[in-house]
Formats: C-alpha cells, structure tokens, sequence
C-alpha cells in the first residue's frame, strides 16, 4: 500500500514536473517518486531523527485543525501521522503543517499508521456536552455511545492504542462526559482503556489559567503499564503563577464593521434573555468584562455570537472576529486562516486552549523521561528545504 506525501511547490516547478513527466509519459507522480527514489540522504536523515532519544513522535487523531498538534510540537514532537475528516478542517491543517489528515477514522487499518511514543486525540465530544445531549433530546435522538455516527468513534482510538500500544495517550473532551448517563459512559471509557493494560489519569481542568476564557475540559493521560509501576502517579500541571492576559489584550486593533450586530439581532438577543430572567433561567448574552475573562467560546458561536459579545461605546456590541478567536484559544498569530467566518468560528469553537495542552504535554514527556528539545522543528524544516533543493538538481534546474 502507497503513503501519501504532500509538498507545496510554486507554480512554476509544477509546470516544469509536468512538462519533464509528459516527455516521459509517465504521471507527475511516478516522475516525483521516481526522483525522491534518488535522493539517498533523506534515508540517511529520517534514520538519524528517529534513533535520537531525546526526540519523541506522536499521531495527531480527530486532529480539527491541529491545536493539540502545536503544542506537542513546542515541547518537541514530531508528527508522524494525522487523522481528520471534515474537509474544511482538513483545509486548515494542510495550509498550516503542510499535510493533509487521513479521512474517516474508521476506514483507517491500524497496521497503516506508524509507531508513535504518544497518542493525542480530541474525540468527538457533541455526543456528550450539555448543549449535544440537550439538543438530541429534544429531536428525540440518542447520544453517547447510542451515538452511531460519533459516540462510537472512541473504540476507534481504542482499537489503535491496543495495536499500537504507545508509551502514553493524551484524550480530551468535555467536562460532561464524566457525568453523563448517570456516569456509565466515562466507566465504559475508563475500563475499555484500562483493559488495554494502561495505568489512567484524569482532571477537568478549567483553560481561564491560561487564557482569558472559562473552559473546562476533562484529559485522559494514559501511560503504558509496561513503563510505570503501582507507585508512580501522573501529575497535571500546577496552575501558572504568571497573571493571565486580559481579555482586552487579545482584542484586534481595528475591526470590520460587519462585526457589530445589527440592531434587529440586538433587540432580539436583549429580548430572549429578559424572557428566560423572567422564568428563572440564566440564559441570555454574554457581554464581556474587558478586564476580564469571557464564557466558553462554542461551535455554535457562528450563529450570532451570544455567548461573547464585545461592548463599544455608542453602538451595539459586537462579535470576535476569527482572529480573536484563535487567540483565545492560545494560537499563535501565525497560525493562517483560510476558510469563511462561519467555517472559522465553527473550527476555533472545537478546538483546545493550546497553552493549556502544551503544559500537560511538559509534564506527559517529562514523566516518560524525555527531555523538551526545540531544535528538531529546525531539523526537519532543513530537511524539507534539502529535499527540495535535491530534488529541483534531479529533474536538472
């Protein structure tokens, strides 16, 4: 079975690939493979990257679009697998980490993804939050494991790590996976992955200690019980002793217009939430202390962004834009946006608080004994650029 391998090239080196392929009439394809065939030192380079122990690999499942993957990559991870099957989120990754995830999770075989030391996976987690298992209800439609387009995608990660068994995995999902169903699906969860003959952690613990948002997610860290004995304990990170930012530091400094809500949604969200004041219920808006910290950014948030409003002087709030969103969830300013507002909102609403992930993953790795190291990123992006350079003198540039 062939792997797939994605490259970014310009315009002009693909018009010269295709024209050198014609000649041979062959695909572009078989002409690329044909000439990394040649290229010796790549070998040579991937063997000296893996045989580092102070180097760890990791797969990237239900990958979204790739927070959980930076921040294994800042404490030194390489990434040698992805699986994702939304073709917008797909679309993200891809202009962000040059590779395109694998599709359906369930059509993957096992045997097809390479030996990694940790897993990392943010399954699907509609099927278990308050909002997916109210909305279900109401429609009259089952949730959790009954869910079987995505309550039962986790024996999907379960089926890996059992073939796989990496050193350790790293789940996340929702703070109400723990109680849902009376708490029977966290105990089927729980007992599936411990009869894998691994050693569980787990702790919902709440993003505001790192960004200026409340999110509470629950993380699962398993570790291999070949590795860890009866006595040792997996800690998760003690909470920053560094203030966290302000919500109005990650505000952008001008901001379209089409972000301010017009006054007929205006009116309509004042009206809704006085309605549900009225009958006791503390739905509504949610308009943001500046100084502050905001509510859970959601994948719903596209729809009229109620839940974080921004307050402007002399006229109605307004929305994040999606740029506002990436910071509060931790990205970088670098991280490139490439779909719609809605796409955008809908992939940030999903995502994980990255500096958050990136200190579980800290201690994860220091636990397994493997030291952080950066300088490997550097490696392999001087990997990528000789192998272009290499393979531009194959077809004779």
């Amino acid at each position: 079975m062939k792997k797939q391998i994605h490259l970014r090239i310009n315009d002009d080196l693909f018009s010269i690939i295709k024209t050198k392929a014609e000649a041979q009439n062959i695909t572009y394809q078989d002409f690329i493979e044909h000439a990394l065939y040649h290229y010796n030192n790549l070998d040579t380079k991937v063997t000296r990257l893996n045989n580092n122990n102070e180097l760890f690999t990791f797969i990237d499942l239900f990958a979204g679009i790739g927070g959980m993957r930076i921040a294994f990559e800042s404490v030194g991870g390489i990434c040698v697998f992805s699986s994702e099957n939304n073709s917008f989120a797909q679309k993200t990754y891809f202009s962000n980490f040059n590779e395109e995830p694998a599709g359906d999770i369930t059509k993957i075989v096992e045997t097809d993804i390479p030996d990694h030391d940790i897993l990392i996976a943010g399954f699907p987690c509609q099927p278990f939050s308050i909002a997916g298992v109210s909305k279900k209800n109401s429609l009259g439609k089952v949730h959790g494991f009954l869910d079987k387009i995505q309550g039962t995608l986790f024996f999907d990660v379960a089926r890996i790590i059992k073939k796989k068994r990496p050193k350790a995995f790293l789940l996340e999902n929702v703070k109400n996976l723990t109680t849902h169903n009376n708490g029977n699906t966290f105990k089927t969860i729980k007992e599936t992955l411990e009869s894998l003959d691994y050693k569980l952690f787990f702790k919902v613990v709440d993003g505001k200690h790192y960004v200026p948002q409340h999110r509470e997610r629950i993380f699962i860290v398993g570790i291999n019980n070949e590795i860890v004995s009866n006595k040792q304990f997996f800690s998760f990170p003690n909470k920053p002793t560094k203030p966290v930012i302000k919500f109005n530091e990650i505000l952008e400094e001008t901001v379209n217009e089409k972000y301010t809500l017009s006054d007929k949604l205006w009116l309509f969200l004042q009206n809704y939430a006085e309605k549900h004041k009225q009958k006791g219920n503390g739905f509504g808006f949610g308009l943001v202390n500046l100084d502050g910290i905001s509510r859970t950014l959601s994948a719903r948030y596209y729809k009229d962004g109620s839940e974080i409003l921004i307050p402007q002087e002399g006229k109605n709030p307004r929305r994040l834009t999606p740029r506002e969103c990436a910071r509060l969830q931790g990205f970088p300013d670098s991280f490139k946006i490439v779909v719609s507002d809605t796409q955008a909102y809908k992939q940030f609403g999903n995502s994980v608080v990255v500096p958050l992930v990136k200190a579980i993953a800290k201690e994860i790795i220091t636990f397994l004994g493997i030291s952080e190291k950066h300088s490997q990123l550097i490696d392999i992006n001087e990997m990528e650029n000789s192998v272009i350079k290499r393979f531009r003198s194959l077809i004779n540039l």
